[in-house]
């Protein structure tokens, strides 16, 4: 995370950056260049991290996965609260998992959690970027959470995040048909879907919060990432015609492109 002038407080609830881990860093920063279009830029931490940029702006961070750690390559986002050591404490009480920290950074604290279905996001105390939004910008389009049940799951963020069923400030969660969605000034920031399977043996079924990013082609990114070892996840076939695909990079972390 980088020092800017706003603070986590100030934004509470909203999601505030989304991290990559991978096996390899220069190895995923050629293939997120080839797919994405991004350049990057030292983040402050040493030298297995790094900032990826879109026309200079910043869009995530993407770090070195320690080679003792054995666990899968995903995004995560991290999402923003006025207290790291009360939000963690909420966590544990409504039966999820802290896994890292809190941890002390140069712009704040932050700890690594999983929800009671198993679904990584990070929580972060401190300063946060002026010049990232979701939905806005360089930033990813939106989040999604594949969950196995949504009321559950907007239960636990809705206390966890002070996520509201309706607020004049803040960040609220409306419930819709299908799915529920997390807003600010009508700007659409997340969305809730279940049919996720805890158990299931393939990745893009388990419980797991999923990133969108804005590309101007999607069947170009999708050329992309087939030529730099990704794997086209969703649709099976690729068309010019192509408004929206799931991938998998070469360390098996899910993103979606989306033209929208």
């Amino acid at each position: 995370m980088e020092r800017d002038k706003r603070d986590s407080q100030s934004v509470a609830g909203a999601p505030c950056w989304v991290t990559l881990l991978a096996r390899e860093l220069p190895a995923s920063q050629a293939f997120y260049g080839d797919v994405l279009g991004w350049t990057y830029r030292p983040a402050g931490l040493g030298d297995d991290f790094c900032v990826a940029l879109s026309d200079g702006q910043p869009v995530a961070g993407i770090g070195a996965l320690a080679s003792s750690l054995q666990v899968a390559v995903a995004w995560t986002p991290y999402f923003a609260v006025a207290d790291v050591d009360a939000a963690a404490a909420r966590i544990r009480e409504r039966g999820a998992t802290v896994a890292v920290g809190p941890l002390a950074f140069h712009s704040g604290r932050a700890a690594l959690a999983a929800d009671p279905d198993g679904a990584a996001f990070g929580i972060w105390e401190g300063a946060v970027r002026s010049d990232w939004t979701v939905g806005r910008g360089s930033a990813p389009a939106w989040l999604e959470l594949r969950t196995r049940d949504i009321d559950d799951a907007a239960r636990f963020y809705g206390e966890v995040l002070g996520w509201a069923p309706k607020s004049e400030e803040g960040y609220a969660l409306t419930r819709e048909e299908d799915h529920a969605v997390l807003s600010q000034d009508e700007q659409v920031v997340a969305k809730i879907r279940d049919g996720a399977v805890q158990a299931s043996a393939d990745p893009s079924l388990r419980p797991r919060w999923h990133v969108y990013y804005r590309v101007p082609e999607v069947s170009g990114s999708v050329a992309a990432a087939l030529n730099s070892g990704g794997v086209l996840v969703s649709p099976h076939d690729a068309s010019s015609a192509l408004r929206e695909a799931t991938l998998r990079d070469p360390d098996g972390a899910l993103f979606t492109v989306t033209a929208g």
